[in-house]
């Protein structure tokens, strides 16, 4: 099913070492992947913080490769305009952060001129989505419960990619959990795009890695 479709692959920044981010942004680069996913995080929409427009601008700088923004935050309305500004290339929200006003969050996110991606937590139905799906670019399905790296896959989220993928011929998205094994499931089940941290970050040869999920190896 995937096979027609180009595989992505999307190193998740979360995982890379912040003391040296310039240098990990270019290792990954170099070993092949189509874009980078950034994860923003307030602490309010899920229990951890991370990076805001600041270190977006800072990654810009070091890489031409796509930069797609992860917003798990409350209100992302509010900073659209920033992460664009910044240098995101594709900015992804969160349907259950958007709960009434999804329409006009997606308008929002399409007067920016960049991509438009929606999200939702492994618990979240895909009538979540509806009557929305013809204006989005992309659908990011988590596949742990969003807030923390290093979670563990969970494959109650593989029929709802089956599900979406006879309706949505666009990119659709798997983040969490995802290393050589799980990466076949959701291929098979028919994401295309793969957002990985430890399996790439955390292994001495990135582009073997990288190689490792899209299924080469």
């Amino acid at each position: 099913m995937h096979s027609q479709r180009q595989i992505k692959i999307a190193p998740s920044l979360l995982a890379a070492d912040f003391a040296h981010l310039a240098d990990e942004v270019k290792k990954v680069e170099k070993a092949g992947c189509e874009m980078l996913h950034i994860d923003v995080m307030d602490g309010h929409f899920v229990p951890n913080l991370t990076v805001g427009p600041a270190v977006i601008r800072s990654i810009r700088k070091v890489t031409t490769l796509p930069l797609d923004v992860h917003l798990m935050i409350e209100a992302p309305e509010k900073y659209l305009k920033d992460f664009a500004a910044a240098g995101a290339n594709h900015l992804t929200v969160h349907a259950e952060a958007c709960e009434g006003h999804l329409g006009r969050v997606i308008e929002g996110i399409r007067s920016q001129g960049v991509g438009c991606g929606v999200s939702l937590k492994p618990a979240s139905p895909l009538r979540q989505l509806e009557g929305f799906l013809d204006q989005i670019d992309m659908v990011l399905l988590m596949t742990v419960n969003p807030g923390f790296g290093g979670q563990v896959f969970m494959p109650e989220v593989l029929p709802k990619i089956e599900e979406l993928r006879k309706r949505f011929s666009r990119d659709i998205e798997v983040d969490g959990g995802i290393n050589k094994e799980t990466a076949k499931d959701a291929l098979r089940a028919g994401a295309n795009v793969l957002v990985a941290g430890s399996a790439i970050f955390g292994k001495p040869d990135a582009r073997q890695a990288i190689e490792d999920l899209r299924g080469y190896a």
